[in-house]
């Protein structure tokens, strides 16, 4: 029996020892298998270049400026808006580019039929005297010539509310629309729009 007591209390204090020596301050941690650390380093912020504005862009020599159009008096009225009138004067309705052989021009009146009268021009010659809108589109077919071919829409009178307001359309010889839009003119002023067949 003395010699069970011992054996146990040996044991006890071989078991203590141990476990005293793992509790030393010469303890280390193992280190993980993999124990490189990666520092991240945030990205540096690229601030962009933005390139400079082209200031320089060289004017296209077909497009048609519309102040300097019609300033010429022989065949542009003069403007003459007074207060709370701002339809005599002429209207530009743009220049458009086109690669089409053939365009077709419709318009009808914009508002409520109300006898608007118009005169049609192309390149400044007359090739509708006097056209009566009503509430359907009508309109012409015109062989486009190579650059510029300036369409003039003249009001003829103002119908019995002022002004002279139409819708109109113009589209390539595929039937996709190029422009569509309105115009308000006094009796005598013109709205104008240039096809640039290209």
């Amino acid at each position: 029996m003395k010699r069970i007591f011992f054996t146990i209390m040996m044991m006890a204090i071989a078991l203590q020892g141990y476990a005293q020596k793992e509790m030393s301050n010469k303890y280390r941690a193992i280190p993980p298998a993999d124990s490189k650390m990666r520092e991240i380093v945030p990205p540096k912020e690229i601030i962009p270049r933005i390139a400079p504005l082209e200031f320089t862009k060289k004017p296209d020599s077909l497009e048609i400026n519309p102040e300097e159009l019609f300033k010429n008096t022989m065949l542009y009225k003069k403007e003459a808006n007074t207060d709370g009138i701002f339809y005599r004067r002429n209207q530009f309705l743009g220049n458009f580019k086109t690669k089409a052989f053939v365009s077709t021009i419709r318009y009808r009146d914009a508002a409520f039929v109300d006898g608007d009268k118009i005169k049609v021009y192309l390149n400044d010659k007359i090739i509708e005297p006097e056209v009566g809108l009503n509430g359907e589109f009508q309109g012409f077919k015109i062989n486009l010539v190579p650059g510029i071919n300036k369409i003039d829409f003249e009001a003829l009178n103002e119908g019995s509310a002022s002004p002279n307001t139409a819708e109109f359309q113009v589209y390539d010889d595929k039937g996709v629309a190029i422009e569509a839009s309105q115009w308000n003119v006094g009796t005598g002023y013109k709205a104008t729009i240039v096809l640039i067949k290209e």
